[in-house]
């Protein structure tokens, strides 16, 4: 009898394991959480301007609303408390492109640095449309453009954008 439950147990066991890194494997990368995020690493810590990553992402849901951040990583030899980024989107089936331009803060004089901190890295995300509607479903393409003073733009490793929904 003992003999049956060592066996049994044997195979359970290694299968709900399985079954639950399948289940988070699938569910954790995949646009259906909500998130989307990419983000672009730039070559030596430097953002030159004429390097403008784009990023497409693909929106099925038009009555949803969404927050889209963009998303920063530096490290602590950044030379400024903000920076001055020009996002451009083309919606799908537009031949025309729409821009905004932000200031976003990436430091306070009372605080320091915004966001996560690992060592001297720091990662922020950034709200630039908070609960924003897309009018049309397809692919949609953001383009992102350092307007900074100093180029190559130093100690920036990454920018990125991620789009959540808000509801």
């Amino acid at each position: 009898m003992c003999y049956k439950g060592r066996s049994m147990r044997r195979y359970v066991f290694p299968s709900i394991l399985f079954f639950f890194i399948l289940v988070t494997l699938f569910s954790a990368c995949t646009w259906t959480t909500g998130v989307f995020e990419k983000n672009t690493i730039f070559k030596e810590h430097e953002w030159p301007s004429a390097v403008k990553p784009d990023i497409a992402f693909e929106i099925s849901d038009t009555a949803s609303s969404y927050n889209i951040y963009i998303v920063m990583r530096h490290t602590d030899a950044y030379n400024f408390n903000n920076i001055y980024i020009r996002a451009t989107v083309k919606e799908p089936g537009e031949s025309r492109a729409k821009s905004g331009d932000y200031d976003l803060q990436l430091a306070t004089n009372g605080k320091g640095w915004i966001g996560t901190a690992m060592d001297d890295i720091y990662d922020a995300r950034l709200l630039i449309q908070p609960k924003t509607r897309f009018r049309k479903p397809g692919i949609y393409h953001i383009t992102l453009e350092q307007l900074m003073r100093e180029d190559p733009l130093k100690s920036v490793l990454s920018a990125g954008l991620r789009v959540e929904r808000a509801d």
